[in-house]
C-alpha cells in the first residue's frame, strides 16, 4: 500500500538527522482508506452512550493514576468512570489494588477524595474493610447473622502498571495489560516514562462528548484554522500518521518546518524567532546545518540545564517533534522531549454531552537529588480556562484554542441532518481507527 505523504516527508527528515534515531520512529504503518460510517448520534444519543458504558468502559484497560501519586502504603485515589467508581490503593511497597467504591451494607461511597488511609470505613454505619479489601467488622454484628466475614471482602478490579502509570480494568476476565498495550512498551523503550514526574496535572470539564474532545487531539488537520500562530514552525500537513493493531496509533508532527498552508515563504531566521523555546538573540543557522539542527541543539542544552542529565545523544526528532501516541480508548502519552504531555478523556458521569479532560506534564527526573514530588491536581472550576493554570505555561493558551471549538462541535452534531460525518482519508485516519476499535468492542458485546 502506498505510504502517506506525511510518512514520506517525516522519514526524509529522519534521514537528515544529526543523531541515530530510535527504531520506533522508523516503524511506520501505512494507513488504509476505509469508508467507516460515523453517525452524529454516536456523540450524544443516550442509547449509544449506554453501549459504550457496557461494552467499552466496563471491558477495557484505562489509566487511573501515576504510581508516584500513591507512593506509600495506604495512599489512595478515587477513579470514577461513567457510573463506576474505584478506590486505587497501595497495599504494599510493590503492590497496588483497586476496589469498587461502594459499601457492601447499603452502597455508600467509601472514599470521595485521595488520601492516605489505614482502612476503608463507611461514614454511614461504620462497616470497615482492611487495605487488602478483607472485612474488618461492623457495629452490632449480632444483627447480621447472614454476613460471613471471610466472604464479605470488597469486590476488586484488575490492576496493571506500565511506564509509571497505574491501569485498571473493571472486567476481571480481561486479557492482561501487557497484551492490551500491544507494541506501546517497545515504542517507548527510548523514552521510559517511569523516569519522569508530574510537573503539572490539570482537570477541566468541557461541554462536549468525550469523543469530540479526544478526536481534536489525534489529528493535526485543524491547526490551520484553530492554531494559526503555529504555522510558521509546524508542518501540520506533513504529519505522519501510523496505526498499530486495534488499540494503538501515533502521529508525528515535525517542528522547525513551516506549514504548507502559509501563503508566503518563511526563512530560517523567522522560524528561529517564532520558536517559543529560543530566546537567544545570537542563534543562527550555520552553513551546512538546518534550522532543525539548531533548534535541536538548543533543546538538548535546555534539557541538560533543567535536569542535570546528558541529552547529547537524543535525535533531532526526539528533541523537537510532536510525537503523540494513543492507547484506546482514552489515553494519549507523548514521546520525545519537547512537549512532555499526557492526555486523558472521560465521559462526565452519565452525561453524553460533557466530558472530563486531564492534562499532565511529565518532566524528566533530575539526575541528582530526591525525586520531585508530583504536582497536586488542579481542578478548574466553572468560568476558568486552561490559561488559568499557570503550571501549563504557553500550552494553556493553545488548549483554550482547542476548547473554544468543543461546544460548537457538540451543538452542531445535534443539529446535523446528514447520516454521517465526513472524514479525510489520511489526516483523519486515526479518527477512523479509533471508531473501528469502538465498533469492535460494541459488536463483541452484542
Amino acid at each position: 500500500m502506498e505510504a502517506g505523504r506525511g510518512e514520506v516527508f517525516f522519514q526524509s527528515l529522519l534521514d537528515d538527522d544529526t543523531r541515530p534515531v530510535p527504531a520506533s520512529l522508523r516503524a511506520t504503518s501505512t494507513v488504509g482508506a476505509d469508508d467507516l460510517d460515523i453517525a452524529p448520534g454516536r456523540y450524544f444519543e443516550p442509547e449509544f452512550h449506554r453501549l459504550e458504558v457496557d461494552h467499552v468502559w466496563r471491558r477495557v484497560w484505562q489509566m487511573a493514576c501515576r504510581e508516584e501519586q500513591i507512593p506509600n502504603v495506604g495512599d489512595s485515589i478515587v477513579y470514577d468512570i461513567v457510573d463506576a467508581s474505584l478506590i486505587v490503593v497501595r497495599t504494599g511497597p510493590s503492590e497496588i489494588r483497586a476496589f469498587h467504591n461502594s459499601c457492601l451494607h447499603r452502597g455508600t461511597q467509601l472514599r470521595t477524595a485521595p488520601g492516605r488511609v489505614s482502612e476503608f470505613r463507611c461514614p454511614f454505619h461504620g462497616f470497615t474493610w482492611n487495605l487488602d479489601g478483607s472485612f474488618a467488622g461492623m457495629p452490632c454484628p449480632w444483627d447480621f447473622p447472614q454476613v460471613d466475614p471471610a466472604g464479605f471482602g470488597l469486590p476488586g478490579a484488575s490492576v496493571g502498571t506500565w511506564g509509571g502509570f497505574v491501569f485498571v480494568n473493571l472486567d476481571r476476565s480481561a486479557p492482561p495489560l501487557e497484551e492490551y498495550l500491544e507494541d506501546l512498551p517497545w515504542h517507548f523503550a527510548a523514552w521510559p516514562l517511569e523516569e519522569r514526574y508530574i510537573s503539572a496535572n490539570v482537570v477541566r470539564v468541557m461541554p462536549c462528548n468525550w469523543k469530540v474532545a479526544l478526536e481534536a487531539f489525534i489529528e493535526a488537520y485543524h491547526t490551520v484554522a484553530v492554531h494559526p500562530q503555529l504555522l510558521r514552525t509546524t508542518g501540520d500537513t506533513v504529519t505522519e500518521y501510523d496505526l498499530y493493531g486495534r488499540h494503538v496509533s501515533r502521529m508525528i508532527t515535525p517542528v522547525g518546518v513551516a506549514s504548507e498552508n502559509l501563503d508566503r515563504a518563511v526563512d530560517d531566521a523567522e522560524i528561529l524567532e517564532a520558536m517559543f523555546i529560543t530566546s537567544d538573540a545570537d542563534l543562527a543557522v550555520e552553513p551546512g546545518a538546518t534550522v532543525r539542527h539548531v533548534l535541536a541543539d538548543r533543546m538538548r542544552a535546555s534539557l541538560q540545564e533543567r535536569t542535570g542529565r546528558d541529552f547529547t545523544h537524543i535525535s533531532d526528532a526526539e528533541a523537537l517533534d510532536g510525537i503523540e501516541y494513543f492507547l484506546f480508548p482514552n489515553f494519549m502519552p507523548w514521546a520525545g522531549f519537547l512537549t512532555p504531555l499526557v492526555y486523558r478523556f472521560r465521559p462526565n458521569g452519565d452525561d453524553p454531552d460533557s466530558c472530563v479532560i486531564d492534562i499532565m506534564l511529565l518532566e524528566p527526573v533530575p539526575a541528582d537529588g530526591p525525586r520531585p514530588a508530583p504536582a497536586p491536581t488542579r481542578y478548574l472550576g466553572e468560568g476558568e480556562t486552561w490559561a488559568d493554570a499557570p503550571e501549563l505555561g504557553y500550552l494553556g493558551r493553545i488548549l483554550n484554542q482547542d476548547g473554544s471549538t468543543f461546544g460548537r462541535i457538540q451543538r452542531g452534531l445535534h443539529a446535523s441532518v446528514r447520516p454521517s460525518i465526513t472524514l479525510g482519508r489520511y489526516q483523519e485516519s486515526r479518527v477512523r481507527h479509533f471508531h473501528a476499535a469502538l465498533d469492535a468492542y460494541i459488536a463483541a458485546g452484542d
